[in-house]
């Protein structure tokens, strides 16, 4: 029988006072009962919009229709045709702009919680099923994908799973790109991306780390020395974006691409840690996007007394899932906003030592849509901080244009690739960030399957 409230399932947390000063995962999920009971809002749509919102197209009314039977590992069967990484989508995938937005439970109330509902499934599997999927049977194509992060991972999988021999290779010590080391903890464990690595590996992906295409290797090597007949490189966005202000070389001011690193792949917040961050007492974070919201929260729980979110918009103008502002102020972060920063101050021994800022007012619409922000003439202040961390953006890295003959770029920085995710190379693609600049998680494993599709199109001659 339909369940037919107008309002989701909540999902219990840990208490905000308690999760401010911890990593653990602030989300504790569903029970098998909330699970089932949010399942049965589902109405089984003909027209099946939800799934038009999901990038990777995953089959929701199906999924949902076997939650709220209780047939979770069918449900979680369903998932996995379609992605590779459930339990992490379920996490970190933007629903609330995607399929959720497409549920016409929506319309007067709210949407059917598909993501809450995901990472139930996954989490079941993952917790009561302990075999691994068997690997395919060879079709003797060999394939290379230049990093692990979600855009790799997705199109490793897909190949996998249709029998091609797949490398990848991963600049760092660990597999996951943005998984491991931009997304915290407590928004996404680090054991949760290991099992789904996991499982790609069972399926016969070859994962080496400590691999920088573009040193170590070519991809001109890759091709004509190694045999790979055909290259995805979904690298990711990594290289950090600053102001250009005065002060942003002083001692305690961080792009929150390393802060982020450093905290989540080399784990500095912990006490023994070989590779320490340092623990500033006031820090302000400039950006208000999910990663400054990621880095906002991550200085509180190393002990930050204040963190301020400084962003040059409204509340209404922030990127960030509105979900993640939510938690953020509950942990009591103090979001500056119609503020933006001017230049950073010097104190002692080149530490930071404040911030001067002026207030905005919003404007005109600009190129993008938003009303550009104004300066308020005689606004100025200092913001009284010890730590400043930017998260205004991100680029790919130039590397691998730069050691790769003929592969066409955006003036920016980005690869140029056709909808299929082909590049001026032939046999190469790209996708993801290396192709859109920092995008989501779910839009990356998109551009993997889509690549892969295609890949497999073009080596089987389809």
């Amino acid at each position: 029988m339909a369940n037919m409230s107008l309002k989701k399932n909540e999902m219990p947390h840990q208490d905000p006072k308690v999760r401010a000063r911890n990593f653990n995962e602030v989300a504790l999920g569903y029970t098998p009962e909330q699970a089932v009971d949010e399942a049965q809002r589902c109405l089984g749509c003909k027209n099946r919009s939800c799934v038009a919102g999901c990038p990777v197209k995953i089959d929701i009314p199906e999924f949902l229709a076997f939650v709220a039977k209780g047939e979770f590992e069918e449900a979680y069967n369903i998932i996995s045709r379609q992605s590779s990484l459930p339990a992490v989508c379920g996490r970190v995938c933007p629903q609330e702009s995607q399929c959720e937005s497409k549920c016409v439970r929506g319309i007067k109330g709210e949407p059917v919680a598909i993501g809450r509902l995901e990472r139930f499934v996954a989490d079941y599997h993952n917790a009561n099923c302990k075999e691994l999927p068997a690997k395919p049977e060879s079709n003797g194509h060999k394939v290379a994908v230049i990093g692990s992060g979600p855009a790799g991972l997705t199109c490793a999988g897909d190949l996998a799973k249709k029998g091609y021999d797949v490398t990848v290779f991963e600049a760092f010590h660990v597999a996951g790109g943005v998984l491991v080391y931009g997304i915290p903890e407590f928004r996404l464990p680090k054991a949760i991306v290991a099992k789904e690595i996991e499982t790609l590996k069972a399926l016969g992906v070859d994962i080496r780390t400590n691999y920088v295409v573009g040193r170590t290797i070519s991809i001109d090597e890759l091709m004509k020395e190694e045999g790979f007949e055909a290259v995805f490189i979904g690298s990711g966005a990594g290289l950090p974006k600053f102001m250009g202000i005065e002060g942003e070389n002083l001692k305690g001011v961080y792009s929150a691409n390393e802060f982020l690193t450093r905290i989540n792949l080399m784990k500095a917040y912990r006490d023994d840690s070989k590779t320490p961050i340092y623990r500033a007492k006031k820090v302000a974070v400039c950006g208000g996007g999910n990663v400054a919201m990621d880095a906002a929260r991550s200085a509180l729980r190393l002990g930050a007394e204040e963190v301020y979110i400084v962003y040059r918009r409204g509340e209404s103008e922030l990127p960030a899932r509105a979900e993640e502002v939510e938690h953020a102020k509950e942990e009591g972060i103090i979001f500056k906003l119609l503020t933006n920063p001017t230049r950073i101050l010097k104190g002692e021994n080149g530490m930071v030592c404040g911030m001067e800022c002026v207030e905005m007012t919003l404007g005109e619409p600009d190129a993008s849509g938003r009303r550009r922000p104004v300066v308020k003439e005689g606004s100025e202040f200092v913001l009284d901080v010890d730590c400043v961390i930017m998260a205004i953006g991100t680029s790919p890295n130039p590397l691998i244009k730069s050691t790769t003959e003929g592969l066409d770029t955006e003036r920016w920085g980005g690869i140029i690739a056709d909808e299929d995710g082909l590049t001026s190379r032939e046999n190469v693609y790209a996708g993801g960030d290396a192709v859109t600049g920092a995008a989501t998680v779910i839009l990356a494993m998109g551009a993997g399957k889509t690549a892969a599709s295609a890949i497999d199109k073009k080596l089987m001659n389809k």
